[in-house]
């Protein structure tokens, strides 16, 4: 038997690449969006709201209350606490479609998110996905060897004529969407065309996961009622989170389902961590049903409005009216435009050793993308919001101009 040698200043952790074999393929771009930003940097690339706007308050008196409640430390239902579950059935409205046992709670929405990945898909089959789409869902797929298939987008959302035809083509019987405020590009699906995307689905005999991840944080006009809402036979998997909403330590999403495709959420998620913490249900709950929620909502909203319009604001006063800018109705993100002879990695690396983080666009598409973007966060402070504004158009001015070579 080999012995160990003792004392050795540097440990041999070779032997771990043979015993490993080949990397998966995982997604270095989610790391870097989930890293804690340095103290002295301007954060543009967050995806949750900042401590400033958190649900802190409520959150600390609902784990108070909690607390005194010991059997919460006991085992739960996997499917989730039933009043939790209740709750989330009854944001769906419409004449609740689902009822609390079609609801399965989970730790976060992105771990809502790969669950249900692995629970309709087998590795190698096939996801549609929006182009671009949301960073989480290409690294979660990617991660369970699932292949990605764009189809793409405008200003009103996915194409159905395209979705139809990618669905013939390809025999790929899931495609996941956020018709509701899509991250990154902030783009709301018409009502036209929420009535044929669910034509296009049911015709295919497909399912459609709505990833409904932004639906408090409207900035104005209430969205339309989820897909899930118009969907009697079972097509859309409905994927909803608080994290965004309150904040990103409460990992607290649902999962909403029926039939068979429920059987196998069950089974999927009864073999991850069996059950979400009885404090952690219980403290959404309390928080959700307490008198303070709305008035969050609220504030987060009228909030992030004056952000939006700050950030839009600056970046026109310095760059004029060439830039394109989204203008988005809900969520925390703008999507911008480059000219298409600059590169949004170079940009995003060069803003990164000035202290200000952005996100890529090119990490947003499964594919080749059609141009060059990059999506900035606006929940930042508004003095942080001028100030990264300025930094970002003199680093844009550098870099455009006539393309050399």
């Amino acid at each position: 038997m080999r012995q160990r040698p003792l004392n050795v200043a540097t440990p041999d952790l070779s032997w771990q690449a043979v015993a490993l074999g080949a990397a998966r393929d995982t997604s270095e771009s989610m790391q870097d969006l989930l890293a804690l930003p340095s103290p002295r940097s301007m954060p543009l690339s967050m995806g949750y709201l900042p401590p400033d706007l958190q649900a802190t308050e409520l959150l600390s008196t609902a784990l108070k209350q909690v607390a005194k409640q010991p059997a919460l430390w006991d085992r739960l239902p996997l499917e989730g606490m039933e009043p939790l579950r209740s709750w989330f059935a009854r944001e769906i409205g419409q004449g609740n479609i689902f009822t609390p046992h079609e609801v399965i709670i989970c730790p976060g929405g992105q771990a809502a998110i790969a669950s249900t990945l692995r629970a309709l898909l087998a590795p190698g089959s096939t996801l549609l996905v929006e182009a671009p789409t949301y960073i989480g869902v290409i690294s979660a797929a990617r991660a369970a060897g699932i292949t990605l298939v764009p189809v793409p987008t405008d200003g009103d959302g996915v194409r159905p004529d395209l979705l139809e035809a990618t669905l013939r083509e390809t025999g790929a019987r899931v495609f996941y969407c956020q018709p509701t405020f899509a991250n990154p590009s902030g783009t709301l699906l018409s009502q036209k065309r929420r009535n044929d995307v669910l034509g296009v689905i049911s015709d295919a005999r497909a399912f459609l996961i709505e990833d409904d991840w932004a639906r408090d944080l409207y900035l104005g006009t209430p969205p339309p009622a989820p897909l899930a809402a118009q969907d009697s036979d079972g097509h859309v998997i409905y994927i909803r989170s608080l994290a965004k909403s309150a904040a990103p330590g409460l990992r607290i999403a649902a999962i909403m389902a029926r039939g068979a495709a429920l059987a196998r959420l069950r089974a999927t998620r009864g073999g991850e961590d069996f059950f979400v913490s009885g404090p952690l249900q219980a403290a959404a709950l309390n928080i959700v049903t307490s008198s303070g929620w709305k008035r969050h909502l609220n504030n987060a909203r009228n909030a992030l409005t004056e952000r939006r319009d700050t950030l839009m604001a600056a970046l026109r006063s310095e760059l004029g009216h060439d830039i394109r800018i989204n203008s988005p109705q809900g969520g925390m993100h703008l999507w911008v435009q480059l000219e298409d002879h600059v590169s949004d990695v170079a940009i995003a690396s060069d803003l990164a050793r000035q202290g200000v983080l952005v996100s890529p666009g090119k990490v947003w598409f499964p594919a080749d993308p059609p141009g060059s973007y990059l999506r900035l966060t606006f929940a930042a402070a508004p003095s942080i919001l001028r100030e990264g504004a300025r930094i970002i158009a003199t680093t844009l001015k550098q870099k455009s101009g006539p393309q050399s070579g």
